[in-house]
């Protein structure tokens, strides 16, 4: 289903990724080789036609990184950036790039204060290096940095000097973020008019607008979008490829060509690699962007999920999963579904006090975990509702400022007595590591939280933990006391119970 489309907008676009080299110039991140070749092959897995390696001329290790991609053959096209130099242009040809992304700015304020060139010798520049590139390689991008705010007859004239000296294609940089979506429209249409090949748009997050300016200059003619994953980059970062992929392909009916199914899968590595945590509220790929917790809204899924989700993304399109939450604004639709899904069965008096009790600890900023409702329904209804498949039986941690964090679990699992021990970056890591060693089934750790309950040296701790399984399916635990070690493990524990007597409920 699509919304709207205008006349001028493509039927596709090509999606032009510069996660390894914008991203990777969030303060704070640096990726390995081994990391950016992970990123690199993922991206080109999914779709993504073009990726720009890195700046090679920034380093020795930029340009061996740069070369290394270049090598690996992937589907996607390799893209090294250089400044309007052409010892920049060299270097990026020396790694075997199948584009070359020369820049200069454009902007009187960028011009002035960073190049210290005329307008007239900018325009030189521009011709000189755009040919150079032509006369070794087939593809050239242009950028005239900081486009928006340069004078409309001023850019025009630039992006023809650079057509004419041989660039496929023209990026369009709205370098800091300062346009919106109406001036977006207007420049882009104008240029789609004006210049005779492809227009790419770059927009910047400053202002929360990059996705929004992104998608609107493909509907005023642009025909590729530079993006990144999970929108990292310079300051407020870039475009986010799943939001812009998202909205061009369901809201107005665009293909991108991207393997939509493996967005949150791509999101989870780069969060991983870069250090930057996915916020539960992060559109498409976010925990909670398919999670209901309001009694009204779970009322609704679970009648029909259209009645609180788009409709035209649903988690299955994007790799996530639905999922009902639990806190104080819970209904007691959404309790019996969840209930219900491990036969439990509460009369309606007993789900009255289950409900109650769930938004009593909510109501006292506590998060509520899977494993905390079946233990409150197991009070309620006097019964077991969970059976331990896994039960610790001892546990022990060395540690020191001269040791490796060793840990080492005995256990019973499913009845037999199994001992793992494993390292980690500390104590708590280490535990956790050999519980997972000891477990009956491969799980991976989502998600590890450690709040103070108490002050104090001797302050109780309460670890909230949330595993997935292989089938992406999540579960919440949590434990509490003042030895966070065994807190974590006990943690961990729980919630591969919970994962355990799921999946073998009938």
């Amino acid at each position: 289903m699509a919304f709207f489309v205008e006349s001028r907008s493509p039927k596709r676009v090509t999606v032009f990724d510069t996660t390894l080299r914008d991203g990777e110039q969030t303060p704070g991140v640096s990726f390995t080789l081994e990391q950016k070749l992970d990123i690199a092959r993922l991206l080109s897995e999914i779709g993504v036609h073009t990726i720009e390696a890195g700046f090679p001329s920034s380093s020795e290790q930029e340009k061996e990184t740069v070369a290394t991609i270049a090598a690996e053959g992937l589907s996607a096209s390799i893209c090294g950036l250089s400044r309007s130099r052409k010892a920049d242009v060299d270097t990026c040809l020396d790694c075997g790039v199948d584009m070359v992304h020369v820049f200069i700015p454009t902007s009187d304020i960028q011009r002035e204060n960073t190049i210290k060139k005329s307008r007239e010798e900018v325009i030189a520049m521009t011709g000189e290096i755009v040919a150079y590139v032509r006369d070794h390689l087939g593809s050239c991008m242009f950028s005239a940095m900081d486009a928006t705010r340069t004078d409309t007859p001023y850019l025009i004239n630039v992006l023809r000097t650079a057509v004419d000296a041989g660039a496929t294609v023209v990026n369009i940089p709205d370098t800091v973020g300062v346009f919106t979506p109406k001036k977006m429209h207007d420049l882009i249409g104008l240029l789609a008019e004006e210049i005779k090949v492809p227009i790419d748009i770059h927009c910047h997050n400053d202002f929360g607008l990059a996705v929004a300016n992104t998608t609107t200059a493909v509907e005023a003619g642009a025909r590729q979008v530079q993006v990144t994953v999970n929108g990292i980059g310079e300051r407020a970062g870039n475009a986010d490829i799943a939001q812009t992929v998202m909205v061009l392909e369901a809201v107005h009916g665009i293909q991108t060509g991207i393997e939509t199914t493996r967005l949150v899968e791509m999101s989870r590595l780069v969060s991983r690699y870069s250090g930057i945590p996915i916020v539960p509220v992060q559109p498409v790929v976010g925990d909670n962007a398919f999670a209901h917790e309001s009694g009204i809204h779970s009322h609704g899924i679970i009648a029909n999920t259209q009645t609180f989700e788009p409709g035209i993304m649903t988690p299955e399109m994007v790799g996530h999963r639905r999922r009902l939450a639990l806190g104080k604004h819970v209904g007691r639709h959404a309790v019996r579904q969840m209930l219900s899904i491990v036969h439990i069965n509460p009369t309606d008096v007993q789900l009255d006090e289950i409900v109650d009790r769930i938004k009593t600890i909510s109501s006292k900023g506590k998060r509520v975990t899977d494993h905390d409702l079946y233990v409150i329904a197991e009070d309620v209804m006097d019964i077991q509702a969970v059976t331990k498949a896994v039960e610790l039986l001892d546990i022990a941690v060395m540690c020191g400022n001269h040791s490796i964090p060793t840990a080492s679990v005995r256990a019973f699992v499913n009845g037999v007595e199994k001992v793992a021990s494993a390292i980690g970056n500390g104590p708590v890591d280490a535990a956790v590591n050999a519980v997972l060693n000891v477990m009956p089934v491969a799980v991976s750790l989502k998600e590890f939280r450690i709040e103070a309950i108490t002050g104090g040296t001797d302050a109780l701790g309460h670890v909230t933990i949330t595993v997935e399984d292989p089938q992406g399916r999540t579960y919440d635990a949590s434990s509490s006391g003042d030895d966070i070690v065994l807190a974590s493990a006990e943690a961990m524990i729980n919630a591969i119970n919970l994962l355990e007597y799921t999946r073998k409920t009938p």
